[in-house]
């Protein structure tokens, strides 16, 4: 890929390709290649002198390389235009009849045609070649035969026309529209490890002296014949990471509090169902009801955190085993994805300074590459993508050279910390104030960009050359991608090589599904696989920036270790944030999920995916399988009776074993174009495992089939939303995509190193957070009612773990909570009130059931904090806005739900806005009025009105009304005080409720409570006198 080459804008369904130059008129993209093979379309391309590549010095006849390797070995060796048959060129394996001739080039590449390894290579070219016609039409349909799939060791056959002998699969007939002849031919890039036979030789001889050096042990390590592409040093043999248990002193009483607090429950709930109040069966009913409810929410939520694991990493050994000294980087690409729809919303110097977190991350600038998703179509986000990467050539090698943490600008001069520690170098305080002085005129830029968006000229957007910008119609526009750092043109100040940056808008038409963000993230898949196929990826939100340089590097340990690695499908880094108030009083931070149900998941099969800082494993987003164990070693068992039962067992484990090969071997023949859609250049690049694009595909051809990949209707009639990549289904997405992956039987790793991954912002304002909430509770109800609800999915191929289920199932149901909760928050103030109350009165005994529960709660709640280290404030708030949030949100969330389901009502995604006020904290205290507000403040009232009434009421009644009353005060004050972080909310900065909210709020209120004494429907009615008090003439 070129940087700089310009914006290429198209549309695959309309035929249209152009590309805009900066200060040029348009031009088409045939402009850009050079001369053309007349075999297959492709540009012929050059030697590794520069000159053009000509196959036949006779008549010069346009061919590519491609179609002269093939020709030379599988057809009839001769030029198609002059007959000559062709001679052999430097660097081409010899064939029968060449001549013999004397060239170094000649042995060093003779035998290497049959190397495994190379097979596999030129298999993934052929399947790139698959769309290119050879000329010679359906006549050579006969000799068709599957290639073998490029998966790890095993070869599966694929759709294709390139004969593969001694595979065993037959002669079997081409099913997909991948009907054209393939052209393979080995590759040799110095620049591409993948392809380097020099990295081979050089292996085989660390080997050999290897060997050598352990002739003087007893014996060979059994570890050794096993994998000997393990490293040679003891350090780097050992394991990149390791699970670090929770003390027992810390994870069992804990679990034993948890056992007796079931036993207590179970008690609990016995008493209260056998027991009823039978002059409020009403309440004692509802009280009950949402009792079991809670009881059953509990259970989905705990038992999950059974088993909570820590986690270390080594980076010493990871450097070790995969960066040699002296040798190029063995670790693996990975593909970079932020995604952004708004500018407004999402502020492009947020995006910006994420941006220039990840091209300065401590990672080979040769295996990073960030694509950038404008689902916006705005040129705003794409003019200041073009800043980024012009500020990125200063700050970039600025941050390496020092050390830099973290490595998004915005953050790091805002630290309020001694900046001096450990820095040594005498130039750091000269180079820094240029630097700061640089990002500050790069802000103002970007603010000068921000300030022309505002006004949107009638005539639309018109670029720097005249052109008009191709997105002016958010919905009905081409797709654009725009390469804007990459291997030509990239270089940082200093003349080193910078990351590749990528500009992406996918095609946008009117009457199509774009599926929201999964849509975006799908297109990325789609785009990234074509131009650079990293075998691992990184999505982040625009606002969450790399905080820790290393980040990526922590993942690996995971992700490449030997051990481990392969059935690891992503993994989950906590998300952390920036500019939350001390008290973090609406629980914005959520440490007691990242840092108590994840490190529980983390122990069963992993953590659930939450939407950003996650490295995914690009074949499991494919809809690939974990790869299989050895099997098992068949058992030997006599004819006796007691082990009849285990040979027939054993029976069924030998078919079961046959089926699953029967179905591997079925979904390696399927038609890939049906899976992957109609692009042969990807679908041979979801072949390539271990990732990379063959270097004989030009960048021109390359850019023209993203285009095609990225158009509106590249998904109809596909499995992508559906089995491949983000979950269609639910606006939040990142759910089912990592439910579908586990229930796969892949597993997923949770990473927490000491410094935090990533970081990011979050709404401390009260109204956009429930907005935020709102959101999220709206995806849970959408995915229950959904054909992917774990409650029945899954349960066919038996992978999904029975404690992981309870927690996927939990964060479906969690939003239903909200109707019991509601109904238990106002029974307070009805006890009040109307002078009843949900229990009888209690013996000694049955009291002891009350304070076990309690004692129980509380205990749980301690000890989950001892193992976590989550402070006491942090859990208290996370109670709390559980009350405020499931009274609020979570209603709204379920009833939205129940109309899109059953009315076809749907509801609009909001952003949520990442601008950051200008004073400290002023967001916290600035107020949005929103529908959600009124429930929760209506609870308020009334308990409050309930609370005045109950003891005016006592007051009136004497002494012995006290006793029955501190019962229904202090469910009263539960209620308050679980809802005083939202009153709080509500008063503002000037201790101020704003008139709107306590105008409806009161009116709810009182026409409630007069409703209540007028109907008083909970109560039971006596109808005459009571004869036990008054006597029979009373």
């Amino acid at each position: 890929m070129e940087a700089s080459a310009g914006l290429v804008a198209g549309s695959h369904n309309r035929n249209e390709l152009v590309v805009i130059h900066g200060h040029e008129e348009p031009k088409p993209l045939k402009a850009l290649d050079g001369q053309v093979c007349e075999i297959c379309g492709d540009e012929v391309g050059i030697t590794a002198e520069g000159d053009l590549f000509v196959a036949c010095n006779e008549c010069g006849f346009p061919v590519c390389r491609p179609c002269y390797e093939y020709e030379r070995r599988e057809g009839n060796q001769q030029c198609p235009q002059c007959k000559t048959r062709y001679k052999r060129l430097k660097g081409s394996p010899r064939v029968e009849g060449d001549e013999d001739e004397e060239d170094v080039d000649d042995l060093e590449h003779e035998f290497n045609m049959e190397d495994e390894q190379n097979k596999q290579k030129h298999l993934a070219e052929a399947m790139l070649h698959g769309k290119m016609s050879y000329g010679r039409g359906p006549d050579d349909d006969d000799n068709v035969q599957y290639p073998p799939v490029i998966a790890g060791a095993k070869s599966r056959p694929v759709s294709g026309e390139f004969p593969i002998s001694g595979h065993g699969y037959g002669d079997q007939m081409l099913s997909s529209s991948l009907h054209k002849r393939i052209h393979p031919y080995p590759s040799d890039d110095p620049g591409n490890m993948k392809w380097d036979d020099k990295k081979e030789g050089s292996w085989k001889e660390r080997m050999d002296d290897w060997k050598l050096r352990q002739q003087g042990n007893i014996g060979p390590d059994p570890d050794d014949a096993v994998d000997p592409d393990m490293p040679m040093t003891d350090e780097a043999r050992q394991p990149l990471s390791r699970k670090v248990p929770i003390a027992s002193s810390l994870v069992n009483p804990y679990r034993m509090i948890i056992v007796i607090r079931l036993v207590v429950l179970a008690f609990f709930l016995r008493y209260r169902i056998l027991n009823p109040v039978h002059d409020a069966i009403g309440l004692w009913l509802t009280s009950v009801i949402c009792e079991i409810w809670f009881a059953i929410s509990w259970i989905l939520d705990q038992f999950p955190k059974w088993f909570p694991i820590d986690r270390e990493t080594y980076l010493d050994r990871l450097s070790l085993r995969y960066e040699r000294e002296g040798e190029p980087s063995m670790l693996s690409a990975v593909d970079i994805f932020v995604s952004t729809v708004d500018p407004l919303k999402e502020p492009p110097l947020v995006t910006g300074n994420t941006v220039l977190s990840i091209l300065a991350m401590d990672y080979p600038v040769d295996k990073i590459s960030c694509y950038v998703s404008d689902d916006g179509a705005s040129m705003l986000t794409f003019e200041s993508l073009s800043e980024t990467a012009e500020f990125a050539r200063k700050w970039v090698p600025f941050c390496k050279k020092f050390s830099i943490e973290p490595r998004a600008p915005e953050m790091y001069f805002s630290l309020k910390m001694d900046y001096l520690k450990d820095k040594i170098q005498p130039t750091f305080v000269k180079e820094r104030r240029a630097m700061k002085r640089e990002y500050e005129e790069f802000k103002v830029r970007i603010n000068a960009l921000v300030a022309k968006a505002m006004k949107v000229p009638p005539t639309g957007w018109i670029m720097q050359d005249g052109t008009p910008w191709p997105g002016n119609n958010t919905k009905d526009h081409p797709g654009m991608i725009q390469v804007f750092l990459g291997h030509s043109g990239g270089l940082d100040t200093e003349g080193n090589e910078l990351p590749r940056l990528v500009y992406v808008s996918r095609e946008k038409r009117p009457g199509f599904q774009h599926h929201k963000k999964a849509g975006a993230m799908n297109a990325l898949i789609r785009v990234s696989a074509v131009l650079t196929n990293a075998p691992f990826m990184l999505n982040l939100d625009c606002d969450h920036y790399i905080n820790n340089s290393k980040a990526v590097r922590e993942a690996m340990c995971f992700l490449m270790d030997p051990q481990i690695g392969r059935k690891v499908c992503y993994v989950q880094f906590p998300q952390r944030f920036d500019g939350i108030d001390k008290h973090d009083r609406y629980a914005n931070r959520n440490t007691v999920f990242f840092d108590i149900n994840m490190k529980g998941l983390d122990g069963l099969q992993g953590p659930v995916y939450v939407g950003t800082g996650c490295v995914f494993r690009r074949q499991a987003l494919y809809g690939y399988e974990p790869p299989k164990g050895p099997k098992r070693p068949k058992m030997v068992s006599c004819d006796c009776c007691p082990c009849f039962g285990r040979r027939k067992k054993l029976h069924k484990y030998e078919a079961e074993q046959g089926t699953d090969d029967d179905k591997e071997l079925l979904m390696s023949q399927m038609n890939f174009e049906k899976k992957f859609g109609q692009s042969a250049t990807f679908v041979t690049s979801t072949l390539m495992e271990q990732g990379g694009v063959p270097p004989s595909s030009s960048p021109a051809a390359l850019l023209k089939e993203a285009i095609h990949v990225i158009s509106c209707g590249y998904e109809d009639k596909t499995e992508w939303g559906t089995e491949l990549g983000w979950i269609y289904g639910s606006i939040t997405e990142d759910i089912l995509t990592g439910f579908k992956m586990h229930c796969r039987g892949w597993r997923s790793i949770y990473c927490m190193p000491k410094r935090p991954a990533f970081k990011g912002s979050a709404p401390i304002n009260l109204s956009d957070r429930l907005n935020q909430v709102l959101r999220w509770a709206l995806g849970s109800v959408e995915i229950f009612f959904s054909r992917h609800s774990p409650l029945w999915y899954g349960y066919k191929g038996g992978h999904l773990h029975w404690l992981e289920r309870f927690a996927y199932v939990n964060t479906t149901v969690y939003p239903f909570t909200s109707l019991p909760l509601l109904a238990y928050c106002t029974l307070p103030a009805v006890c009040l009130l109307t002078g009843k109350f949900i229990m009888p009165t209690i013996s000694t005994f049955a009291s002891l059931f009350f304070i076990a529960l309690f004692i129980s709660i509380f205990a749980t709640g301690i000890l989950e904090m001892r193992w976590s280290g989550v402070s006491i404030e942090e859990w208290w708030r996370n109670e709390q806005f559980w009350v405020i949030g499931g009274v609020s949100a979570h209603l709204f969330a379920v009833v939205q739900g129940l109309l899109k389901i059953l009315a076809g009502i749907d509801t609009n995604f909001t952003v949520t806005s990442k601008a950051s006020d200008d004073e400290e904290f002023g967001e916290l205290y600035a107020f949005k009025w929103t529908t959600l507000l009124i429930p929760p403040t209506t609870l308020l009232i009334i308990n409050l009105v309930g609370v005045v009434a109950g003891i005016s009421d006592a007051i009136n009644n004497g002494y012995q009304s006290w006793g029955p009353l501190f019962g229904k005060l202090f469910f009263a004050f539960w209620v308050i005080v679980h809802l005083y972080p939202f009153l709080k909310g509500l008063m503002g900065r000037q201790n101020r409720t704003p008139t709107i909210v306590v105008i409806w709020s009161v009116l709810l209120a009182s026409i409630f409570s007069l409703l209540w004494v007028r109907i008083d429907p909970f109560v039971l009615k006596s109808k005459g006198p009571d004869t036990k008090q008054c006597g029979i003439n009373c």
